[in-house]
């Protein structure tokens, strides 16, 4: 059998192109063969020039205007074939010789060459010999016949050269033909194939064989009509030839007469699409099938088996069907091609056989089946025990890899950016795609992939190709781990190593092979290199732009945007970036890979190479970095790998398609998922852009990084460091603060950092930040779980602490056409890590009345204001006489104070003090201690580790300055209805107004606490207060309607001396007010009074409401014992004036003075005391008042005033 034969290959002139004299280097073979085989084409009316006609020629319908001649050039000659006489294509009609004559000096020597050489092909009617490149003595020497010298000429001279020398063989072929056309329908010729040289020759057998030799003759005469490109003379001899053949019952020829009347009609007609002419050539084939089988019947006892021609015949029609419309039919011509295989017996007419089904099965477009007879035909070639049969199996078992999926990555040239490829998507881990479900089919047979591979492997290993078995040994590792035994593992990593040594240093192949490579993450830029887009137009640039990098989408963007747009990252020059890959080997030997890097085809990217040992069965998390060189795009499809010996280029969409294909349940095993790694997510790379230099600046917290530890309450300076890392200075910048509890920062030394510009490359500048602690929550509080700071919370909390946001930039920089360009600026975004803890803790707060001994200090008794403070000189006597105890007369003093229990739960020493702030003053309140009742002078109070105190406030300063209606409109009742609009009016503003007040009295009262050096704070007691005074803040902050003070006049000069206290009682529950700064307690003169000298005094009441008040004013005098010192009968101080049912009015907010005198006769401690009956009294006092009936008296009385009488009695 002869490869790539057709219908029309028996128009085939077939030429012998034979290298002669020295030898030829390959080049310029190739170069000479090609020059050669470029003209196998000739016209029929190119050869007229060359033409002569000796006598009549046989070929009476020669197409000389359309006609050609084929010629078939066999480089090296070829064997002659015992069937030359029964199908002329066959023979080797004509020999040409090929010289390099700078290799074959001696031109004798090279025809006496060719000679030899032609002579082993008798059958040729033509020979030339060309030498090609001769040197300038070859070039003058003497002419020859015999060899054709090309002179050195450029590519066209040669190629009109070399056509014109083809046409004038062509034109001596064509006249041999005639000549051999001639000779053999005068004289005849005998004509034998092997059949005949095997069957015995009787005498019915002789006779039978004169009869036949006529109808072969004209067989053989069509032939040379084919070759001579006369199709109609052709078939005329043909169809004589079929005559004869059928009369004298030879069936073999009968059936070559045939074949070659089909090829004659093909040729005829062309290049015409006739559906009549396929179904004629279907029909004749069919019949040709027939006879040739049924010779093969006949002479099935010769040794010689005419089995091929069938064969041959079925593949001819195959090749002339061969398209989609007639795929079934083909496919059935193939495959019974295929079944008579087994007949042939010579292996190589085995081996063509089985090349050819392939290829038509190939062009049909049926890949498998191309595969499965391509690999019978490397079976054909292993059988061979030499390195080259093992170097075309390999090639054959390369071509299936296709058709099995196992191709190697270079051959396959797929394109990995193709919409076609399963991509691993949210949207698309529920569907299957088209190319999951071939893969899903193709898993059924992955066994059959693995023989494939390993086939390769071991025609590699004996063809000597070092790359192709590492190739293919890790295609064979990488895919199918999972099918294959450890110690089949560890044999594939050997053949890797030693194919690994047999190759150069720095080999790469285009197959990857371990570890398993995936995208993990794509670390995001440090919030201090977020890059920010510079708006021109605005001094704030940084406004009204989010920061370009590290991503442009966030969770918080707009809704409808789409999440299918690909993230854009910027990286800048002459920075290091990241990303993390996951690596994993799930075989059951350890894993050396050398080198790791990032694959970068931009060439803009400088990539730092790690080494990376994986245990069996393992997977790591492995960070690759690099830094961009230049401004551009980056392209980083996958990583480098150095492995085994060889580098390899892993690219992430691989294993993204594997992994993708595991979660479907779809290919054999997920190698991450293997190795214990978590369950497979997508990440895309994202678009990555690189933008010239910018500065850096990196923040540093002096004193560490970490959380910074505060009290609740507690205030500090904590100092930044800002260290330019960059290699640009920067020129300006911005602070503002950002995150949640932005009020705790309540400074920044803004004026600090301002100075310090620009700062240079590696230039810093320090500045300082006042933080104050935030109160924590009751969740915060429970969150702790124990009192002791050892169990509390050491770390900041996240999303809780503020931030500050510095923007800054660079110089502008100079485009190239000469236009000012601002680069993008940055964003440093510092976290102020604030560790709030529970530091002094507010137990509870509760209102308690003046019911118990208590002692004052003078700082709770003086007024605030110095206009109306009693004391005109030093303050001497009130160190002396310091102390108040409760009244023996009353029982109480009407005080209320505020008590707040602290408790200190930390492991440091506070020191305490109150503060109260009235009218913009600051009144320090020291702590009143119950537990020492004694002490005069009350410092700062120091509250140990686990230790508690009490704090006493005095509620007296906090009266408001009038008595108003407003306070009590639901009881003092209206002309209009309740539910009226009026009416709810002013029920909203009163209690907007008290409401108001309330928050007024709790922001005036202050604990703050101190501890070490640097440490201070305040307390949150806002809501512990509101709650304690919540029942009884009526009685706090409403004055009484009339407020008393004495006066002493001496020396003729009336003297403020007292501004004494309303009474407690619960009738009046009277009060200072605040406009007098007059603080609520008995005050003492400021130099005794002397017994026997008559004292001018007068009281002093005061209207606190809007009203006209009108009342019956007593003024009485009490001894230590309680007893009535204006007693007519027992007096011991007379007195002159007016002291009882004094009738007087008092007008709105104003005052009336009533002037009396008293007479002590005994020296001693004396109290005054007012108090007065309110005449026709208004709704408002029986508010204030809380009278319960209607007509019950409204008393008011003042507060005690102290008198110390000095003398003898």
């Amino acid at each position: 059998m002869e490869p790539g034969l057709s219908i029309e290959s028996g128009t085939a002139i077939r030429v012998a192109v034979l290298p002669v004299g020295g030898p030829i280097p390959p080049p310029c073979l190739r170069d000479y063969a090609a020059l050669v085989a470029r003209h196998a084409r000739v016209d029929l009316a190119s050869l007229r020039p060359y033409y002569k006609e000796h006598q009549k020629s046989p070929f009476a319908h020669q197409p000389w205007d359309t006609g050609y001649l084929r010629l078939k050039f066999v480089l090296g000659g070829c064997v002659p074939s015992p069937w030359e006489d029964f199908q002329s294509s066959r023979k080797v009609l004509a020999v040409v010789g090929i010289c390099h004559l700078p290799s074959s000096p001696d031109l004798d020597r090279v025809a006496a060459d060719f000679v030899d050489a032609a002579r082993s092909y008798p059958s040729a009617l033509s020979n030339r010999c060309f030498a090609f490149c001769p040197t300038d003595a070859q070039l003058v020497g003497k002419k020859r016949d015999d060899i054709i010298i090309f002179p050195p000429s450029d590519q066209q001279s040669l190629e009109l050269h070399m056509l014109t020398m083809i046409q004038d063989l062509a034109a001596s072929l064509l006249m041999e033909f005639e000549k051999w056309i001639l000779r053999a329908e005068s004289t005849g010729t005998i004509l034998k194939t092997p059949l005949d040289s095997q069957s015995s020759l009787g005498s019915d057998e002789v006779i039978k064989a004169k009869k036949r030799r006529l109808g072969r003759a004209q067989k053989i005469i069509g032939d040379y009509c084919l070759l001579a490109g006369s199709p109609v003379d052709a078939n005329a001899h043909y169809t004589t030839s079929i005559e004869l053949a059928r009369l004298t019952g030879d069936v073999f020829w009968h059936a070559g007469a045939l074949e070659g009347s089909v090829c004659a009609l093909v040729v005829d007609r062309m290049g015409q699409s006739d559906p009549v002419l396929e179904d004629e050539v279907k029909y004749r084939y069919y019949t040709i099938i027939q006879l040739y089988r049924r010779a093969t019947l006949q002479d099935n006892a010769q040794r010689v088996s005419p089995v091929s021609f069938e064969l041959e015949a079925a593949l001819k029609l195959a090749r002339y069907l061969c398209r989609r419309e007639l795929a079934k039919e083909v496919s059935d011509l193939l495959m019974g091609a295929a079944d008579g295989a087994k007949a042939l017996i010579d292996a190589s007419d085995r081996l063509i056989l089985y090349i050819e089904i392939a290829r038509l099965f190939g062009t049909l477009g049926y890949k498998r089946k191309a595969a499965f007879f391509s690999r019978q035909v490397a079976q054909l070639y292993l059988q061979q025990d030499n390195a080259y049969a093992a170097m075309s199996a390999m090639q054959v078992l390369t071509m299936t890899t296709n058709a099995y999926h196992v191709q190697s990555r270079k051959a396959c040239q797929m394109d990995h950016d193709s919409p076609k490829e399963p991509r691993a998507s949210n949207t698309d881990l529920g569907k299957v795609q088209p190319q999951s479900i071939m893969t899903l089919f193709e898993s059924q047979w992955s066994t059959l992939q693995m023989v494939i591979l390993r086939e390769i492997l071991m025609s590699s290993i004996r063809a000597a190709d070092p790359l192709s078995s590492w190739s293919t040994a890790a295609r064979l590792l990488r895919s199918f781990y999972p099918l294959i035994t450890p110690a089949g593992q560890s044999g594939l990593a050997s053949s890797l190593a030693n194919s690994a040594d047999r190759l150069p240093t720095g080999t790469r192949c285009a197959d990857p092979c371990l570890p398993f490579i995936r995208l993990h993450s794509f670390p995001l830029h440090p919030s201090q290199r977020d890059i920010i887009k510079r708006n021109p137009h605005k001094k704030e640039w940084w406004t009204g732009a989010g920061p370009s990098g590290p991503f442009i989408y966030t969770p918080f963007s707009k809704a409808g945007v789409s999440g299918t747009s690909k993230q854009e990252v910027s990286w800048i020059v002459g920075e290091p970036v990241q990303v993390m890959v996951e690596l994993a080997n799930p075989c059951s030997f350890d894993l050396v890979v050398e080198s790791i890097y990032l694959s970068v085809h931009s060439r803009n990217f400088d990539a730092f190479p790690v080494s990376v040992s994986l245990p069996p069965n393992t997977s790591k998390l492995v960070l690759l970095s690099g830094v961009p060189t230049k401004v551009g795009r980056i392209s980083i499809p996958g990583c480098i790998v150095h492995c085994f010996g060889v580098i390899t280029e892993h690219l992430f969409k691989e294993v993204d398609c594997l992994l993708l294909g595991a979660a479907q349940g779809l290919v054999l095993s997920d190698p991450f998922r293997c190795c214990g790694s978590s369950k497979f997510k997508s990440v895309n790379f994202p678009s990555i852009s690189v933008v010239p230099p910018l500065p850096l600046l990196v923040a540093n917290v002096v004193g560490g990084d970490g959380s910074i530890l505060l009290y609740e309450g507690e205030i500090r300076d904590v100092l930044i460091t800002l260290t330019n890392a960059g290699t640009l200075p920067v020129e300006e910048a911005n602070i503002a603060l950002s995150g949640k509890n932005q009020d705790s920062v309540i400074s920044i030394a803004h004026s600090t950092w301002k100075s310090a510009l620009p700062i240079k490359p590696g230039g810093e500048v320090t500045f300082a930040v006042t933080l104050r602690a935030w109160h924590l929550s009751l969740a915060d509080l429970e969150a702790d779980g124990s009192r002791s700071p050892a169990n509390s919370r050491r770390t900041a909390r996240e999303r809780i602490n503020p931030f500050l946001d510095i923007h800054y930039a660079g110089p502008a920089a100079n485009s190239e056409n000469g236009e000012v360009s601002l680069p993008p600026g940055r964003r440093l975004v510092v976290p102020l890590n604030i560790c709030v803890v529970q530091g002094m803790r507010l137990v509870r707060a509760r209102l308690l009345s003046m019911e118990i001994p208590v002692r004052f200090n003078e700082a709770h008794l003086r007024p605030v204001s110095g206009k109306d403070d009693i004391s005109t000189g030093n303050d001497t006597a009130y160190s002396d006489n310091n102390l108040l105890k409760i009244d023996p007369y009353k029982g109480s003093w009407g005080l209320r104070l505020l008590e707040l229990e602290l408790f200190n739960p930390t492991d440091v020493v506070f020191d305490v003090d109150v503060a109260v702030h009235l009218d913009g003053t600051n009144v320090d309140k020291k702590l009143i201690s119950e537990d020492n009742a004694s002490d005069a002078a009350c410092h700062k109070t120091r509250i140990d580790r686990d230790y508690s105190a009490r704090v006493l406030i005095p509620l007296e300063n906090f009266k408001l300055p009038v008595l108003d209606a407003s306070f009590f409109v639901k009881e003092s009742g209206s002309d209009e209805p309740l539910g009226s609009r009026a009416a709810a009016i002013a029920e909203r503003k009163a209690k907007a107004e008290l409401d108001a007040s309330i928050n007024n009295l709790i922001s005036k009262i202050k604990v703050k606490w101190h501890s070490g050096r640097n440490s201070s704070g305040e307390l949150n007691i806002k809501d512990a207060i509101q709650a304690a005074l919540q029942a009884s803040i009526m009685d706090i902050l409403l004055p009484d309607p009339l407020t008393f003070s004495f006066k002493l006049a001496k020396n003729g000069t009336v003297t403020n001396v007292d501004a004494s206290k309303d009474s407690d009682n619960p009738d009046d529950n009277s009060s200072h007010s605040s406009d007098m700064n007059v603080v609520p307690s008995v005050l003492r003169c400021e130099d005794p009074i002397s017994a026997h000298e008559m004292t001018h005094m007068e009281v002093q009441i005061r209207n606190n409401t809007k009203e006209i008040i009108q009342m019956n004013l007593s003024i009485s005098c009490k001894d230590v014992a309680g007893e009535n010192c204006f007693n007519e009968n027992s007096a011991t101080v007379l007195w002159a004036g007016v002291l009882s049912d004094i009738h007087l009015e008092v007008p709105p907010l104003q005052e009336v003075i009533h002037p009396f005198s008293v007479y002590f006769l005994i020296p001693g401690d004396y109290s005054l005391q007012a108090s007065s009956v309110i005449i026709d009294a208004t709704d408002v006092l029986r508010a204030r008042a809380k009278a319960e009936l209607p007509d019950e008296p409204i008393l008011c009385r003042g507060s005690p005033f102290h008198i110390r009488v000095i003398g003898t009695a």
